[in-house]
């Protein structure tokens, strides 16, 4: 059962489905505390304005930027404290392939071995 548990765990469908899950749920949080907290701040005491805004028109491109910003953050964080970790823990956990011995010769390379063969039995 313990097996079975660590090879579901290991697949790359359950590893990828818990990512999107956390993506979601619980960095977002993460992201936006770190904005809060941390970002903002010392783009305040910097004496700019946290919140980008470009409007041009009824658009605001300024949101798209903030967006892309935090994706790039929790892509980062995710890909480095979870993604890699994971691959290199499967990476130890699997078992290296056994070497495969020489593929069998064609059918054409038989019959040709068998003509060099018999050319040298009456040379």
């Amino acid at each position: 059962m313990i097996k079975e548990f660590k090879d579901f765990v290991l697949k790359g469908n359950a590893i990828d489905l818990s990512v999107g899950v956390l993506i979601g749920a619980s960095f977002g949080k993460v992201v936006t505390a770190v904005t809060d907290g941390v970002i903002n701040p010392v783009l305040s005491a910097l004496g700019g304005d946290p919140n980008v805004s470009l409007k041009v028109g009824i658009i605001d491109a300024g949101l798209v930027i903030n967006a892309v910003i935090s994706l790039l953050i929790t892509g980062a964080v995710l890909f480095f404290v979870f993604i890699k970790p994971m691959q290199k823990l499967k990476a130890l956990t699997e078992k290296p392939a056994a070497p495969a011995g020489p593929p069998e010769p064609t059918a054409e390379e038989k019959l040709l071995s068998e003509i060099r063969d018999l050319l040298k039995q009456k040379a």
